[in-house]
């Protein structure tokens, strides 16, 4: 018997393909090349150019590519785009750790917490500073869905009781509110009241300084103590940096959603995550 599930067969081809679309290194040079070009999109012709093969055979491996969904391939006039597909950036590596096994043990929380960043609950002074924060999370499309900041008193009224914090700076010796996590309920039915929604939003003048690891700390660690044996959100692909704090609390990668929703009237794709706790 086995402690975890076994491989499906279909998940195992899937990734057998993905695999063997990026057996040849000329693959691996060009989803490179593509992903760290310039808006994540690159003409064929300039591809060829910069890996130093024909355009015939650029053409040839991007077909092989965009078969297997790592890249698009769109008509600009008479030049064929090139554009990574986001999606990609957290599918293959989330196969690596099915395949590995490696999602059979994930990490508690994160780890190095800034010592200058400090934690506490929510109060209802900070909520305007948290809106504040969150329309600026709003303003990126790469946060939410939403278009429009949502009324103060909406926001009080938006997380479980005991489960929204903030994080706190020392700025120009004024410790100011830099960034907040709050956990919502996903349903009102009993059976589901320790499963909860959760979101991470820091402002951007205090991004890098590891204030949104201190939070996803805080918010996990009182999950676990406060009775909430799982915790699920839902992250735009592009959004990397957030991918990868989330993985770094123990949040696994279950699927990407694509084409769930519109935002400014284009389909986007969102990455699911979910994190258990230990003793569920």
């Amino acid at each position: 018997m086995h402690p975890h599930p076994t491989l499906t067969q279909d998940a195992a081809a899937t990734y057998a393909e993905w695999f063997a679309s990026l057996s040849d290194p000329t693959r691996v040079r060009l989803l490179h090349a593509v992903s760290t070009a310039s808006g994540g999109r690159i003409r064929v012709g300039d591809l060829a150019a910069a890996l130093g093969i024909s355009q015939s055979t650029c053409s040839h491996h991007v077909r092989k590519l965009a078969e297997v969904g790592f890249v698009r391939i769109d008509k600009v006039g008479t030049s064929s785009v090139v554009t990574v597909n986001p999606a990609c950036c957290t599918g293959l590596p989330h196969a690596a750790d099915v395949v590995m096994g490696t999602l059979a043990s994930v990490p508690c929380c994160p780890e190095d917490l800034p010592a200058d960043v400090a934690t506490r609950a929510l109060t209802e002074d900070d909520l305007p500073v948290v809106r504040d924060i969150y329309a600026e999370g709003i303003a990126t499309r790469n946060a939410t869905f939403e278009t429009r900041v949502p009324p103060i008193a909406d926001l009080a009224r938006k997380w479980l009781p005991g489960h929204a914090w903030v994080a706190e700076l020392d700025v120009d010796g004024r410790c100011q509110v830099v960034g907040w996590t709050g956990t919502s309920p996903v349903s009102t039915r009993d059976c589901y009241a320790g499963v909860g929604e959760t979101s991470v939003y820091v402002t951007e003048g205090a991004r890098g300084r590891g204030v949104g690891k201190a939070l996803l700390h805080r918010q996990v660690t009182e999950a676990d103590a406060g009775g909430l044996w799982t915790l699920q959100t839902s992250i735009f692909p592009e959004n990397r940096a957030s991918l990868a704090l989330h993985h770094a609390a123990g949040y696994r990668t279950l699927a990407v959603r694509s084409r769930i929703a519109r935002l400014d009237g284009v389909w986007r794709d969102t990455v699911l995550l979910e994190r258990r706790r230990d003793a569920d």
